[in-house]
């Protein structure tokens, strides 16, 4: 549905020189987001469970394989989905857009600061293309497979770098003026749903992962003594 600026995101008055409409369908965007991913989290949950586990002394436990799903899932989604955002920045006026460019024309209905380029949002997601994903990745195929010491450090501090983005993403909007979601579904199904997980769930891993890390070194006090 366009607005008046011949375009349907918010503020109406956004001048979007060569809109071209949105072709795919929520729904035709989703359901394979949705699939892929949990295609991508069963083959993961198998292999952390039955191949790296074989002939090892020690089992990956539940968890660490629920965080090998997590930092797969992050990663990829930084790597594949978001990439194109930095690299195709005319998305919104091609005349054959891909998937992804299909993707970032409906996310910009919650969030209208990307299809105008803004800075903030910009500078969030070249950290997040060029630094999160890479070591979201390496957490998953390398640290905690594994079984590296450092794994717990590394995912602390790839953690509070999600949350520190993410709270320069919403700070940034309510200093704003909070005016870039075209309605009310959007905000909280795409502003605050589908970003939440970047915020609850880095939080629990960083709190984890701050209490095994204290632990591993208070044992090393003790056996220092």
């Amino acid at each position: 549905m366009a607005a008046i600026g011949g375009h349907p995101y918010s503020p109406s008055d956004l001048e979007l020189p060569g809109f071209v409409p949105q072709q795919l369908s929520p729904i035709e965007l989703v359901v394979p987001l949705i699939g892929t991913s949990l295609l991508v989290i069963t083959v993961i949950w198998l292999v952390s469970g039955h191949v790296l586990n074989s002939g090892r002394p020690s089992r990956l436990s539940k968890a660490d394989r629920l965080l090998m799903c997590w930092w797969a899932i992050t990663g990829l989604t930084h790597l594949i989905i978001e990439a194109p955002l930095l690299f195709t920045p005319n998305y919104l006026t091609k005349e054959n857009p891909s998937f992804f460019d299909e993707i970032w024309k409906e996310y910009s209905k919650a969030d209208s600061r990307y299809a105008t380029g803004d800075t903030t949002t910009t500078a969030i997601e070249v950290i997040a293309v060029f630094l999160q994903g890479p070591l979201s990745l390496f957490a998953v195929s390398y640290a905690i497979a594994s079984r590296k010491s450092y794994n717990y450090i590394l995912q602390f501090g790839v953690s509070m770098s999600h949350l520190y983005s993410m709270l320069i993403f919403y700070i940034t909007a309510y200093l704003d003026g909070m005016n870039f979601c075209a309605s009310p579904f959007y905000f909280w199904t795409y502003f605050v749903g589908a970003n939440s997980p970047w915020v609850v769930i880095p939080t629990l891993i960083a709190i984890r992962s701050w209490k095994l890390i204290s632990q591993a070194s208070q044992s090393c006090k003790v056996n220092q003594d």
